[in-house]
């Protein structure tokens, strides 16, 4: 019988000239070495020599290979990505080890590389896909080709955002470096690629198969009844102890990159190190492994069914796994189960697809052949629509870093799904949701609101058709014949004739105050218009419907049924997040108490794919540890939320404050709303263990519509609901920079204020101490007159000894006392040997590193001060006056957070826009519409918030900066305007599906 993929030899002609091709493999695993062997293959069999520069292994070329035309150099000219473990990326290190690796000693690099490819004679220069061969074949003046399906600019752009900012020079360079390539093969399962100027699609290129599965499994001493996994996790061992109960009956474990040392039960075997996979996998039953462009090609090429364990920060995954799924190849294991053995629902549930790849598997011999052609001189046909392609790979590159639904693109097969392909995200009140067939205006009908109130926000209306849309794609008679696993899993998720409760929980513009909150500031914030809406239903053990997994996890336990806590996510393949989430709830317990707020925060940080489930499941721990709630039933909660992610607008309190609300409503707690939004607070500090203060938490759960929640945050005393005049309108406008309080800016700026307040504590004890013998010394040194100093001088000392919060210091009193004294920066090391610790519960020193002291310390204080005087000022007469005075306290803001390092250069941008826009209008005629701006949250990129007059010219000229701000760096800013109510005032709705819509 003839076995797929194994052609025959010498399918590329051989050239009538003798060719040199000087070949670059990336460092990152096995995966490139491995298709690079299957090209080679091809070039060596044209009677051609390559040169392989490579840091792999050399028995992954020379097993395949044996010609004395095949040349292998051991050189490492970039390092991939750096793995903590077989499914984490460390961004950081990634970043830093690329710098010392290609950036330290670039110069030499690309002399040698230069002097090489001259000394070999090479024809053509081939790399997959490493940046700097592609600059150094060009200095040789020799013509060089990539062959990948992602290249390392899109990889580490995300870490850099998201890990390292001030190594974003190493993104431009890569890039650079590719575009010196004359053109990319690019592969099937590709990522955006804007850097390379021509593209060419080539067929997967896997390795052929040396024997049939008769074969393998004869020389393995397998029988055919006997099921075989066989466990892929690359070229690094996992070094995971595996357990023999974690296989079903009657089948067997093959595991691949074992340690040597590494003991196996007896169903579990041990593979070489140099065994030829290929063939390992067309013997198998299924594959268990990580998704990598070897793993997915093969297992598509060999219709293996592939059970994969998302990697966590590497953003080649998504487009490979939409590959898989695509031809019915995939099924996800979430690590948990992984780390735990529950295997068996998983491959069960494998066993049962029928792998449909249909696509040609001999992209090696295509690639060798295209090669061939371009070292002779081909001149291959340019891409006609080569400008179209690059723009928008570039657009879905900038899509796919910002994780932001809603964008509808033009995008080649596998790239990210569009906000119409999925649906059943809950719309914002301006958007028609009309579009999507399942929330027609019937389905509204299908649930009858028992409880609450929809208040005629039409995203609520929107939510509960989406509901509606669910139960009826429940059916089996149901006319959807592919859902999104999210909208399959939530089809399944609720009892659809009980009871289901509804809160909503809008977003936050930062008016005033931003990062001033927890330093006790006054501040102004406005709930947005954009939402979370929560559905909450809990069940009674033995009724809720569990997924296959989770009934697999208490059968292997043996135990009556237990509550279970299962959670699924709109919008997850928009965010690379896992759509689903689910425990048992008794893992919350430890004994008769809660686990540790420290326990749980470890937890959800096992498995980033699943941490988003920190911000839903921590809602739950936090009523037990804190209101003794105990929780007897099981509970099914949907999260639909049309705030985006990484904006400054509070995403994630909304997440919190929605879901609290929900879950509170199910089980008839009571919960008055500043209440509620301290608790969602420590989900986010303890649990996230994200360093936020409490404003954004209050906005979302005590905010109302159309007015400012004026609130003094020690910790959060709602002082006055500030209508917004009927002339002033607000706005915000995304920078496209994504910006999160967990980030290493916010938290450092953090630490700075702390230590800031510390040194001035210190300075007013000493004061203290001096002044019972010398007041006159005192005098001298805060150099203002001695009559205000008389009888007072001595308690306000001893005030500011124990001073609370920086806010409550005015700004008169840092600067004649303290500010001269304060440092602009030390060492966390200087800091701790001198003071002993900074006294604040949610964030740590690090010894090592350099914070800012000065500007963090003075920005609460003076932004205090400006955040009292822009409150009053709104209530003050109808001027231009008034609002230049506003725009002015605003600015300044601006420029407070810059100068503490929170700024960025496309908020800061969208400022600028703001004041040409104000400065223009104002010299033509002699007035503005707008009036100020500044970044809000905080800060590091996300959102600014605009102050204007509220007027048409007015709206005109926030499109003119959308458009401006696009023209320049592409990116059109996504546009907040109106407002909504918290969750305290809109409430809960407690709804039931009618039962004429279940017949």
């Amino acid at each position: 019988m003839r076995i797929p993929g194994m052609e025959e030899e010498g399918l590329v002609s051989v050239s009538r000239e003798h060719l040199v091709f000087a070949y670059y493999v990336t460092g990152h695993g096995f995966g490139h070495a491995t298709r690079v062997v299957e090209v080679v293959r091809h070039l060596v069999g044209a009677g051609h020599d390559v040169h392989v520069v490579t840091g792999a292994p050399e028995f992954v070329f020379t097993t395949e290979i044996q010609s004395p035309n095949l040349h292998i150099r051991k050189v490492l000219l970039d390092c991939g990505a750096v793995q903590a473990d077989a499914l984490t990326v460390d961004r950081l290190a990634s970043l830093e080890k690329y710098h010392q690796t290609a950036v330290v000693p670039r110069a030499s690099i690309l002399a040698t590389e230069v002097e090489w490819l001259n000394s070999i004679k090479a024809d053509l220069v081939v790399s997959d896909v490493v940046p700097v061969a592609c600059r150094a074949a060009a200095d040789a003046g020799i013509r060089s080709v990539c062959v990948t399906n992602f290249s390392w600019d899109f990889i580490y752009s995300e870490y850099v955002m998201a890990a390292g900012y001030h190594h974003r020079s190493v993104v431009w360079q890569i890039a650079e470096d590719y575009s010196h390539c004359e053109f990319l093969l690019r592969l099937p399962g590709y990522c955006p690629m804007p850097a390379f100027r021509d593209v060419i699609d080539v067929p997967l290129v896997v390795r052929r198969l040396h024997k049939s599965r008769a074969e393998v499994r004869k020389e393995l001493g397998i029988s055919e009844d006997v099921k075989v996994l066989i466990f892929n996790f690359g070229g690094q061992p996992a070094g995971w102890i595996l357990k023999q109960e974690w296989l079903p009956d009657g089948w067997l474990c093959l595991v691949c990159g074992a340690s040597e040392n590494q003991e196996l039960p007896p169903n579990f075997v041990k593979l070489a190190k140099d065994v030829y996979t290929p063939d390992v996998i067309a013997a198998s039953d299924c594959m268990l492994g990580k998704i990598g462009y070897g793993t997915v090609s093969e297992a598509l090429a060999y219709k293996l069914p592939f059970v994969f364990v998302r990697r966590d920060y590497f953003n080649e995954e998504p487009f490979l796994r939409n590959m898989l799924e695509n031809y019915q190849g995939g099924v996800e294991m979430i690590r948990r189960d992984l780390l735990t053995g529950h295997w068996k629902p998983y491959l069960e549930r494998a066993l049962t697809l029928k792998p449909s790849y249909d696509g040609q598997i001999n992209g090696g011999e295509i690639v060798a052949r295209i090669l061939q052609d371009t070292a002779v001189g081909k001149k291959h046909a340019s891409d006609k629509l080569s400008g179209v392609r690059r723009l928008r790979d570039a657009i879905v590159l900038g899509y796919q870093l910002q994780r932001v639904a809603g964008r509808d693109v033009g995008v080649p097969d596998w790239y990210s799904l569009s906000e119409k392909e999925i649906g059943l995200r809950a719309k914002t009140p301006t958007a028609d949701t009309t579009e999507s067939p399942f929330l027609s205006e019937s389905c509204v009908e299908d649930f009858e609101v028992l409880e609450g109130d929809t208040q005629g926000l039409s995203d609520t209306v929107a939510f509960l058709k989406s509901l509606s849309g669910l139960a009826a794609s429940g059916d089996p008679q149901s006319p959807e014949k592919r859902q999104l696993r999210e909208r399959s899993a939530a089809s399944a998720l609720f009892n659809w004739e009980d009871e289901i409760y509804v809160a909503r929980a809008p977003g936050r513009l930062d008016v005033m105050g931003g990062i001033a909150d927890y330093s006790g500031s006054l501040v102004l914030q406005m709930p947005i218009r954009e939402a979370c809406h929560v559905a909450v239903q809990r069940n009674h053990p033995s009724r809720h419907k569990l997924w296959k997994h989770a009934q697999a996890r208490h059968l292997n336990k043996g135990h009556d049924p237990i509550p279970v806590l299962q959670i699924v996510s709109f919008g997850s393949e928009l965010s690379n997040r896992a759509p689903t989430f689910d425990m048992d709830i008794l893992d919350l317990m430890e004994g008769e108490k809660p686990i540790s707020y420290e326990k749980a925060n470890k937890y959800f940080s096992q498995d980033p794919s699943q941490k988003w489930a920190a911000y839903v499941a921590g809602t739950i721990l936090v009523l037990m540890t804190e209101l003794g709630v105990r929780f007897t039933d099981s509970i099914s909660i949907l999260v639909s939320s049309a705030v985006p992610e990484g904006k400054g607008v509070s995403s994630s309190a909304s997440v919190e404050v929605a879901t609290m609300s929900a879950i509170a409503a199910a089980h008839g707690l009571n919960i008055e709303p500043r209440k509620l939004a301290l608790l969602c607070q420590k989900v986010e500090n303890h649990i996230v263990g994200a360093p936020c203060g409490v404003m954004d938490q209050m906005t979302s759960a005590c905010g109302e519509a159309n007015k400012l929640l004026a609130m003094v945050c020690q910790p959060a005393e709602v002082k006055e609901l500030v209508t917004i005049p009927t002339h002033i309108r607000f706005w915000g406008l995304d920078s496209g920079i994504r910006h999160s309080v967990g980030g290493t800016d916010y938290g450092s700026v953090r630490v700075g204020t702390y230590m800031g307040r510390k040194i001035i504590k210190s300075q007013a004890s000493t004061m203290v101490s001096e002044s019972t013998t010398n007041l006159n010394n005192i005098v001298q040194a805060d150099s203002f007159n001695s009559d205000e100093y008389e009888g007072h001088a001595i308690e306000l000392l001893k005030s500011e000894a124990s001073l609370e919060y920086l806010c409550n210091l005015k700004p008169h009193r840092y600067e004649g006392v303290y500010a001269k004294d304060l440092p602009e920066s030390t060492t966390g090391e200087e800091f701790l040997k001198k003071y002993g610790n900074h006294n604040d519960k949610v964030t740590t020193v690090d010894p090592k590193r350099l914070y800012s002291v000065k500007a963090p310390t003075r920005h609460p204080i003076y932004e205090n001060f400006r955040v009292e005087a822009f409150k009053s000022l709104l209530t003050a007469a109808k001027t231009d006056e008034q609002l230049s005075a506003l725009g002015e306290l605003m600015y300044q803001c601006h420029y407070s957070y810059s100068a503490c390092g929170l700024g960025s250069d496309g908020t800061d941008r969208l400022v600028n826009l703001v004041q040409e826009m104000q400065h223009r209008k104002s010299s033509h005629d002699g007035t503005s519409s707008l009036f100020g701006a500044k970044i809000t949250g905080g800060g590091s990129g996300g959102s600014v918030c605009v102050i204007g007059r509220n007027c048409i010219r007015s709206n005109e000229e926030i499109l003119e900066i959308q458009q401006r701000y696009k023209a320049a760096t592409g990116y059109l800013p996504i546009l907040f305007e109106g407002s909504s109510p918290g969750a305290g005032k809109f409430g809960y709705l407690k709804i039931q599906r009618k039962p004429s819509a279940s017949n």
